[in-house]
């Protein structure tokens, strides 16, 4: 068996929570049109869309993404494979075009959806071709890459594939970063850091894509048509996968969940998808709070910043999203005497140079300043730079580090990381209130209707609203890095004070640190 080297790829982690353990088999079911294969090409829908979309994705399979027409179709069918009759109906909704909504009134702690594991998409799912399945399976490819191949094989096959449904209610153009082109990235997100996620991620499909098509497409024209199997279907399968695929802990699968994958995000609640505790072949969410008839029911998508809502999603929630974050980069002096050693006592931690860290609406992370003070720091000696590196990451960090860390520095040193800190946050906000002064109020031609203005605008829009998500967590912490600074320029002479005195002073004159101050694990990140 050939062995394949696929580009590691930023993958969006599950929308659901740990859950106990559950043993859960997966059913592959049998359809009578499995074989043989049937790949048309040129491609024909009756959903049409506009030249332009097909120009952007190259797939003429699934429908607008507000489109509901199909929604019968897709329900009628997953009922004769089993799925239960719903509580929920597919219809247009104010946020997210499309969402399920309530036919009822609904409780708190009601469990709703009950879709059958026979009726979920992974890995171990039976392929329409079984050729194409025999060639991919042998070839030992991990779940993201199969799975998107699996999508475009289906789909290619359209009536012809059990999945139909299922496909023509999928979004033609998936709303995911992977449909940008890389200069669009470069104009609109040139002050935001998800700039250079949006870079990686676009150019590592792009990457795998290219290393699929070598070693297994070309090998095999007759199965994996050229006309079909084109960077563009891959990118919209991918599409698909970043916004729908879900982790099922209770099984450690990746799946796509028909009917469920139709629950928009809403930061407010803390519903998630998961087995049913009782019917352990049903996929289910429990309400966290009761529904009119006619509201539409959400589910959360995780713990997700904004900008990771952008890049998987498409999209920045309206309302507030409590688990918001903007990271700041932080780097060594190149041309700093002890940079070498300091750089060498990062690595031994995990940490890098240059190093981000989360800054989130409440405050920022302890190891934030942790790693302003390695910066800042005066000592060239190998086992104090050791310790300061060491309480920059939470993993490795003692209870003792952070105050033997403010012990073991100057005053000035102290004031110099704050400092250095404040320098970032205000540079970022210079660079954040450059390109909003640029565009905010551009009204991009409005008299012009065409698509492409119209997708200029929509980007516009999406990327001014993450800049203001982003500064206003910028412009928080840079008030609490001054009120901060203030305390810390008016404490008393500490040279002199004993390691634990002079902690307690520069805690008890630390300002708004102490109350906004969070600890992460950076190397989790």
């Amino acid at each position: 068996m050939a062995s394949f080297a696929f580009h590691a790829i930023s993958l969006r982690s599950s929308f659901l929570p740990p859950t106990s353990s559950l043993a859960v088999t997966f059913s592959s079911s049998s359809s009578p049109l499995a074989s043989p294969c049937v790949v048309r090409f040129p491609i024909l829908s009756s959903l049409q869309s506009t030249a332009e979309d097909r120009k952007r994705t190259g797939v003429n399979w699934g429908c607008d993404p507000q489109s509901i027409e199909k929604g019968s179709l897709l329900q009628d069918w997953l009922m004769k494979e089993g799925l239960a009759k719903q509580k929920l109906v597919l219809d247009r909704v104010d946020s997210g075009g499309r969402g399920l909504v309530a036919t009822q009134s609904l409780r708190q702690g009601e469990r709703l959806l009950f879709v059958p594991s026979g009726l979920l998409i992974t890995a171990d799912s039976e392929w329409g071709c079984a050729e194409t399945g025999r060639i991919i399976k042998e070839a030992g490819l991990p779940e993201w890459p199969m799975l998107a191949i699996f999508l475009i094989s289906e789909a290619s096959r359209e009536e012809s594939s059990r999945w139909f449904p299922y496909f023509a209610t999928l979004p033609k153009t998936p709303s995911s970063i992977l449909q940008w082109t890389e200069e669009e990235v470069n104009t609109w997100l040139t002050a935001s850091p998800v700039r250079e996620k949006a870079l990686e991620c676009i150019r590592d499909v792009t990457e795998t894509y290219r290393d699929l098509r070598a070693t297994i497409f070309l090998k095999h024209p007759e199965v994996f048509p050229s006309q079909v199997y084109t960077l563009a279907a891959f990118k919209w399968a991918f599409g698909i996968l970043f916004s729908r695929l879900v982790r099922l802990p209770s099984v450690g699968k990746l799946a796509l969940v028909p009917w469920a994958d139709m629950l928009n995000h809403s930061p407010q609640v803390d519903s998630f998808l998961d087995f049913d505790q009782n019917n352990a072949k049903s996929v289910v969410t429990v309400t966290d709070r009761a529904y009119q008839s006619g509201e539409q029911v959400f589910i959360s998508y995780g713990k997700r910043s904004s900008g990771e809502l952008f890049l998987a999603y498409g999209f920045i929630p309206s309302e507030l999203n409590v688990h918001d974050s903007v990271e700041l980069e932080m780097e060594i002096d190149s041309d700093d005497p002890s940079f070498e050693a300091k750089l060498r006592a990062a690595n031994e931690q995990g940490l890098s140079s240059p190093q981000r860290f989360p800054v989130r609406k409440d405050g920022f992370p302890a190891q934030l300043l942790a790693y302003a003070r390695l910066i800042a720091s005066r000592t060239s000696d190998p086992a104090q730079l050791s310790r300061i590196a060491r309480a920059a990451t939470e993993a490795n960090a003692t209870e003792k580090d952070d105050s033997d860390v403010i012990a073991m520095l100057s005053a000035e040193e102290e004031t110099n990381a704050y400092e250095r800190v404040l320098a970032v946050c205000e540079n970022s906000i210079a660079e954040y209130t450059k390109f909003l002064e640029a565009h905010e109020l551009d009204e991009v031609m409005n008299s012009d209707t065409s698509t492409r203005v119209s997708r200029t605008r929509m980007l516009q829009q999406l990327a001014v609203s993450l800049c203001k998500n982003e500064q206003r967590m910028l412009f928080r912490l840079q008030h609490i890095l001054r009120t901060d600074l203030r305390g810390l320029r008016t404490l008393p002479a500490t040279e002199n004070m004993s390691g634990g005195a002079k902690g307690k002073a520069q805690r008890k004159n630390g300002g708004l640190f102490g109350l906004f101050k969070w600890d992460i694990d950076i190397l989790q990140k």
